[in-house]
């Protein structure tokens, strides 16, 4: 038996030089060039074959899930939502390449679709005689039709103009406006009269600005915006990113959350957890190129949208801050103004993350707010409005003064109103984009939320809704157009209304 044994084994010399000379040895035989592998070189590949296929596939979702994010920022910059229509798609790409519109001419044999992609005919005699082609049929009745534009200057090309519609009946043209800045018509054939309208980069429709009466507020209750994935925590900020498709959602449960918003849906997009960090208050910079987060930490941080990139903020040189939870973003986005210790306001910058300058104030600072040109920094302010001069500054005992803002820089420190519909600690106020709305909140109570029609300044009857719990309302947001209101409350969740009166998100 150990002959048997022996005869069988492979001496250790011989199993180091096996494959010296580019053979190997199994039992007694040789295999030439690898034909068959020694079953451990064989295993291990094997395994780093299936570590490689992992590491393929968590960057293919990784890919794919921050290119799902990239497409909800940019891909919907130019398609709001237009209410009471079924998406069936929650993600389009729009092609900024391609022309906007297209020339259907109904009566040439050659339909262009793209600018780019037209089909030159080839000159011969027939490029004359299509040109000359008329149309099938000739509705007498636009002919004698006219609208009279003298009062629409838009329209008009000299001052002394006032019928447009035989410029635009003679060429038999339709226009549909699909979504803004996608403009598709039709006509037989091109002139010079309807250039003037094509080239400009305004709507061809001139809309008319709705008020917002007051007394009843038309609105409705949708889908949580967080329904996918509720917070563990206080929500203490929602904010509308300026494609007003993406929602973010931050609390004390340590995640910052993105979520596409159709009132339907309302599908996760992506989290970010800071480990050892409660989130205190999160926004997207006006140009919507970073979100800055911010908790009672001496740090705070900045996530770049376009790098996925997150980065610190702090500590600040010359400066020994505890918290800094609360700033506020001017319109440009340039700087960032946290709230310091003994009256100081620092200045930050958003590209290097720098402390670039210091405000001093009597006292301490709880709060400023800036103009909506950027030019100038309230103290004591909770909010301003994006258009018009009035801000807003709320109390302790919930009393909330309006402020016409040119009268009190000049000196008249007279509210224009005083609201005392709160009796609690004024927390948050908001003014939605057209400034016709204004929401004012306490976290002391529950459903202690009020809104008001601007700029009579009385409270929506039917605000708060009876049926509804809103629970401790900790903040709220407007989307870019006005037409959903996104409210977080203690609960961890983000309420999502629908608000009637405006037609897009």
């Amino acid at each position: 038996m150990m002959s048997l044994i022996s005869q069988n084994a492979i001496p250790k010399e011989v199993k180091k030089n096996a494959y010296k000379d580019g053979t190997a040895l199994i039992g007694n035989k040789e295999v030439e060039d690898g034909q068959e592998l020694d079953l451990d070189a064989i295993k291990n590949r094997k395994r780093r074959g299936e570590r490689k296929e992992k590491n393929e596939v968590l960057e293919i979702e990784q890919e794919r899930e921050m290119k799902k994010l990239e497409n909800v920022l940019f891909g919907f910059l130019y398609s709001p939502i237009d209410f009471g229509k079924d998406n069936d798609e929650t993600i389009i790409e729009v092609d900024n390449s391609s022309t906007l519109f297209f020339m259907d001419r109904s009566a040439n044999s050659k339909l262009s679709v793209y600018e780019e992609d037209v089909e030159l005919v080839e000159e011969t005699s027939d490029e004359e005689e299509i040109k000359q082609r008329k149309p099938v049929w000739v509705d007498e009745e636009e002919e004698n039709a006219g609208i009279n534009i003298a009062k629409v200057n838009k329209l008009r090309k000299e001052e002394d103009e006032c019928n447009f519609w035989q410029e635009i009946t003679a060429l038999t043209m339709r226009m549909s406006i699909k979504k803004v800045g996608t403009v598709v018509a039709t006509s037989y054939e091109d002139a010079e009269g309807v250039h003037h309208i094509l080239k400009r980069n305004e709507d061809f429709v001139v809309k008319s600005s709705a008020k917002l009466l007051p007394g009843h507020l038309e609105h409705s209750r949708l889908m949580d915006a967080n329904m996918t994935e509720h917070s563990n925590g206080p929500i203490k900020s929602v904010h509308y990113h300026r494609n007003a498709q993406l929602l973010l959602a931050a609390g004390l449960d340590k995640t910052l959350r993105f979520f596409q918003i159709d009132g339907k849906k309302n599908a996760k997009i992506q989290s970010i957890f800071l480990d050892g960090y409660p989130i205190y208050k999160s926004s997207f910079l006006p140009d919507g190129s970073q979100v800055i987060i911010s908790g009672r930490r001496k740090l705070a941080y900045s996530f770049d949208l376009f790098t996925t990139k997150k980065s610190e903020i702090g500590p600040l040189i010359g400066r020994v801050e505890k918290s800094l939870e609360s700033f506020e973003v001017p319109p440009d986005s340039n700087t960032i103004a946290f709230l310091g210790n003994e009256g100081y306001i620092l200045l930050v910058s958003t590209k290097t993350k720098e402390l670039i300058g210091t405000l001093k104030m009597n006292g301490t600072v709880r709060s400023v707010a800036f103009t909506n040109d950027g030019q100038q920094l309230l103290n004591s302010a909770l909010c301003t409005s994006p258009t018009g001069n009035l801000f807003a500054a709320g109390s302790d005992t919930g009393a909330v003064n309006i402020y016409d803002m040119e009268d009190f820089l000049g000196g008249k420190r007279k509210p224009l109103e005083t609201l005392h519909n709160l009796n609690t600690e004024v927390n948050f106020m908001k003014f939605n984009t057209d400034s016709q709305m204004l929401a004012i909140c306490s976290n002391m109570k529950k459903s202690s939320l009020k809104l008001f029609q601007v700029p009579s300044f009385s409270m929506f009857s039917n605000w708060p809704p009876l049926n509804q719990a809103l629970h401790h309302a900790n903040c709220l947001d407007f989307s870019p157009s006005g037409g959903f209101m996104a409210l977080g409350n203690a609960a961890g969740k983000v309420l999502l209304y629908k608000l009637h009166h405006y037609h897009n998100a």
